[in-house]
């Protein structure tokens, strides 16, 4: 089984995350995608952070795909960082291919998360495209220091298949939602 790991603050989640989702499961050929909600970025600000529940909840409503699995086990975990996350999950989960799924605006800050080369060397990653990030991924510190990784968009559908470190940049549909963008007219 493939399955797409997609994790975020979702606050709030919006129909951009429900395209990332959606293209991650058509593009890389993916049975499942299990959309993690975290308890809180260690990089962001929690004041701002709307309750779990209720980014759960709008996750579970915007997903709208029986193949989407929206969970929140970061918090049974006690942690929010994607490493160890992801170690746990490698764990539990032996005879599942998985494949870290992140939209593109999250490379140009990638290399400030814990332990991000491990993250790299643990599951496959595809980047997904977000408007503004096109050309900024190409001069991120992860896409140079993995460039060797990096694997044609054209053969994404077997992205979960291969070896870590491998990783990809999928052109697609863009959405220019941004959860940063409605909280602000939320508040303004």
């Amino acid at each position: 089984m493939a399955v797409g790991l997609f994790g975020g603050s979702f606050n709030p989640p919006h129909e951009g995350h429900a395209l990332v989702a959606e293209t991650a499961l058509r593009r890389l050929g993916l049975d499942q995608l299990w959309w993690i909600v975290t308890p809180g970025n260690p990089l962001k600000d929690r004041n701002d952070l709307a309750p779990l529940g209720e980014r759960i909840a709008k996750s579970e409503k915007i997903a709208g795909n029986p193949r989407i699995k929206v969970t929140a086990f970061e918090q049974a975990l006690g942690q929010s960082y994607t490493a160890r996350t992801l170690e746990v999950i490698r764990a539990r989960n032996r005879d599942v291919h998985f494949v870290w799924v992140m939209g593109a605006d999250n490379l140009k800050n990638f290399h400030r998360w814990q332990d991000w080369r491990k993250i790299v060397a643990t599951f496959p990653i595809a980047v997904i495209d977000r408007p503004g990030s096109t050309l900024a991924y190409l001069s991120s510190p992860m896409a140079r220091a993995f460039s060797h990784a990096r694997v044609d968009e054209d053969d994404a559908g077997a992205l979960a298949f291969r070896r870590a470190p491998a990783w990809t940049f999928i052109h697609g549909p863009r959405s220019g939602l941004s959860s940063t963008a409605l909280r602000s007219s939320k508040s303004g």
